[in-house]
């Protein structure tokens, strides 16, 4: 039995519910990280360098592992490994909380990362499943406001928890929500059906599509700190160019692939691919960028850094119901098209930051872009699930999720790029990370420049997503409605 035939009525709602709720404990979970990062250096002891792989060695195994993920779903059934999100990423947690040293600290958030990618990657395909073509856009609308809720939430909760309890319950706290949300799940969300009577994974195809990842996103990271040019760079890129190029070979014969390559025959499922990559190079780094400017031009406090960007996420807890709404109504391709076209010109905005505190050269763009983001997203992802072969819902969300978190990946690279061009390696992630919040008149000049610059790029990085989301606009014009493609 599929899914959507066991989650009709008020049962549809509470599956969304716990699909939600696991999307805000990943994004929560992130955002107090971050704010913890400097107590957890003092308190380990540790270095700059072993706090971001914190944060990157998180990202490189979720991101690794959405597609895997995705595609076993599609065989087996989603709702044990979904399941099963919550329960590792309690038990990283956990240990995260516990954790001796620094290094040991990375390994259990790369446990952490195993169930974020479950959470991630099976969310969208259950609520597809669950609701009526009708409606899901705005079931997806809903869905999305967890990413924004996290966003506020978690930077609040981690400065209160590091504050009254320390830096260790910021882990902690995570664990009881995850199994409690992992009890409730069993009981609420239907069973899906095994799709395959003996598991058939495409090991080779799992190895060389991990190691090419891998390697980029590993290239993303230390980049700027080996050299782009040096010989490891370059090394680790033909590995990456020869193992991509296998892969697709192999996926092109194998009988089970781990990725069905005719999905991109499906004209705006490819677009959405191109969409979602360039415009989350654009969007992603707008925190770390404004960062930057106000603790490191304008030498703001981390607090008075994070109120200033609460309009970046709270305008979305209105704009995602809307476009999601608004997408069940006339279409996936002008909300998609509208909302990257105002993220564009909130970027473009934002690359004319003046050189003196002004709440308004700031707000007002976040707010725009966070209405944009609401419009552009909830469309975006449920048009993929609608034009995805059933069969094939878990593979074409991991890919999606996927080609999302390279976009972040390269957003951040790109940002720091740029703050380099202005400050040292180890002073740039200083001031984002809070640990100093002024540089010489001189240099802040210059890395104000360099925000202002980074911005103006991130505005090309939108106009090729509006170019990439060509074909949806004129699918919908033609009158072809995104329907199950069957492949």
């Amino acid at each position: 039995m599929m899914l959507a035939k066991s989650a009709s009525g008020r049962w549809k709602w509470s599956v969304l519910g716990v699909t939600t709720f696991g999307s805000f404990i990943a994004n929560a979970d992130a955002t107090i990280v971050v704010v913890a990062l400097p107590a957890i250096l003092t308190g380990l002891h540790s270095n700059i360098a072993t706090m971001l792989w914190t944060l990157t060695g998180y990202m490189l195994v979720s991101t690794v592992l959405l597609l895997p993920l995705g595609r076993l779903s599609d065989l087996v059934g989603r709702k044990t490994l979904f399941l099963s999100g919550f329960l590792v990423f309690a038990l990283g947690s956990a240990l995260c909380g516990a954790t001796p040293s620094g290094p040991d600290l990375i390994a259990f958030r790369c446990l952490q990362g195993l169930g974020g990618a479950a959470l991630s990657a099976l969310g969208t395909p259950i609520i597809t499943e669950a609701f009526p073509s009708s409606e899901l856009g705005f079931a997806l609308g809903i869905n999305s406001l967890a990413w924004v809720l996290g966003s506020l939430v978690g930077p609040v909760a981690g400065g209160i928890l590091v504050a009254t309890l320390g830096w260790r319950s910021v882990f902690y706290v995570t664990v009881p929500f995850s199994i409690l949300a992992a009890i409730l799940g069993w009981f609420v969300l239907p069973r899906s059906a095994r799709r395959v009577a003996k598991l058939q994974m495409d090991v080779s195809g799992l190895f060389l599509f991990t190691t090419a990842l891998t390697l980029v996103l590993v290239i993303f990271t230390e980049g700027l700190a080996w050299g782009w040019l040096s010989p490891r760079i370059l090394t680790l890129a033909l590995v990456a160019l020869a193992s991509a190029a296998l892969f697709v070979r192999r996926e092109l014969t194998t009988k089970e692939p781990l990725f069905d390559l005719r999905l991109f025959g499906i004209k705006a499922f490819g677009a959405a691919q191109g969409v979602v990559t360039f415009a989350s190079i654009g969007f992603f780094a707008t925190t770390f960028l404004l960062t930057f400017y106000l603790q490191g031009g304008l030498a703001q406090s981390p607090l008075a850094t994070g109120l200033l960007l609460v309009p970046l996420s709270a305008p979305q807890l209105l704009s995602s119901p809307m476009g999601g709404r608004l997408a069940d109504r006339i279409g996936s391709a002008w909300p998609i098209w509208g909302g990257v076209a105002g993220l564009g010109i909130g970027a473009l905005w934002l690359s004319q930051l003046p050189d003196r505190l002004s709440v308004w050269a700031i707000a007002l763009p976040l707010a725009l872009m966070a209405v944009a983001n609401g419009f552009y997203w909830p469309p975006l992802s449920s048009l993929v699930m609608k034009v995805s072969p059933r069969e094939r819902l878990g593979m074409a969300s991991g890919l999606f999720y996927t080609f999302r978190n390279i976009g972040f990946s390269l957003s951040l690279t790109l940002a720091l790029v740029f703050a380099e061009t202005s400050l040292p390696a180890a002073q740039a992630v200083g001031v984002f990370l809070g640990l100093h919040t002024g540089t010489s008149r001189l240099m802040a000049d210059a890395l104000m420049h360099a925000v202002r610059t980074a911005f103006l790029w991130f505005t090309l990085a939108f106009g090729i997503a509006l170019a990439a989301g060509i074909p949806i606009l004129i699918a919908q014009r033609d009158g072809r409605r995104p329907h199950p493609v069957q492949l």
